[in-house]
């Protein structure tokens, strides 16, 4: 990541969920509705809604919230249904980025998207104009404060649990997992009492791009802003060097 620490990252993405708590937990309440519609109420035999806890859980939300949503998933035949939808696109100096939706509305939330990419000076593409330019990966972001094991400790732990790369920052340490193997590895670290500082399936860029001059700054700054204020945007990758 071009020398930046991947933690420091997860902690800025913190501050500023904090800032806006209910946003975030509007999107985790979401995604805990889909998985119980996928998978069930019972996370013994939801993998996903495992995983969606998981992630609740290191964005500190409160367990009897997500109880509440769980149940209310479970118990609401007239819930909400959402359709989870992908944009990608441009932002100013050819930034790449995906932005993952759901929604209950196809044609707000594509209007709110293009909008924010119009006014951050950037464009909505066509599907895969972007995608190719990301890895799907498992990622898991582990505190060195929080852990008690050193790096060759924790390293075997996670490749003996089917990780597939393992690096250390200097603050934090980073595994990566194929998709299909993140649950597996995320449990793993669980029952060994490895606390997690982020757990969740992303897009890592394979190349990074630079914004050089302050206009494009404040478009691309302006951009994000606007697709993180969206209840319907669940999640946005991009490949700007910050």
């Amino acid at each position: 990541m071009s020398g930046h620490s991947k933690f420091a990252n997860i902690k800025h993405k913190k501050e500023r969920n904090d800032s806006a708590r209910g946003k975030i937990f509007t999107v985790l309440g979401r995604e805990i509705a889909v998985a119980v519609k996928e998978g069930g109420a019972d996370p013994a035999n939801n993998s996903k809604l495992r995983d969606v806890i998981a992630k609740a859980k290191a964005n500190n939300m409160p367990n009897d919230t997500i109880d509440r949503g769980i149940k209310k998933a479970a118990g609401d035949a007239s819930a909400v249904n959402y359709e989870v939808i992908t944009y990608e696109g441009y932002g100013p100096g050819g930034v790449a980025i995906i932005v993952d939706a759901l929604t209950d509305n196809k044609n707000r939330t594509a209007a709110n998207v293009r909008n924010a990419f119009t006014k951050g000076g950037g464009n909505v593409g066509t599907p895969g104009c972007v995608s190719y330019l990301f890895d799907r990966k498992g990622q898991i972001i582990i505190d060195k404060e929080e852990c008690d094991l050193d790096a060759d400790e924790l390293m075997m732990v996670a490749l003996d649990a089917g990780a597939e790369d393992f690096s250390e920052e200097e603050d934090s340490y980073e595994v990566l997992t194929d998709p299909d193997a993140f649950s597996d590895v995320r449990e793993a670290l669980e029952k060994a009492k490895i606390p997690m500082a982020g757990a969740e399936v992303t897009m890592l860029p394979q190349t990074w791009v630079e914004l050089g001059d302050d206009e494009s700054l404040k478009k691309m700054n302006k951009l994000i802003d606007l697709l993180d204020e969206d209840d319907d945007v669940q999640a946005v990758y991009h490949n700007w060097d910050e």
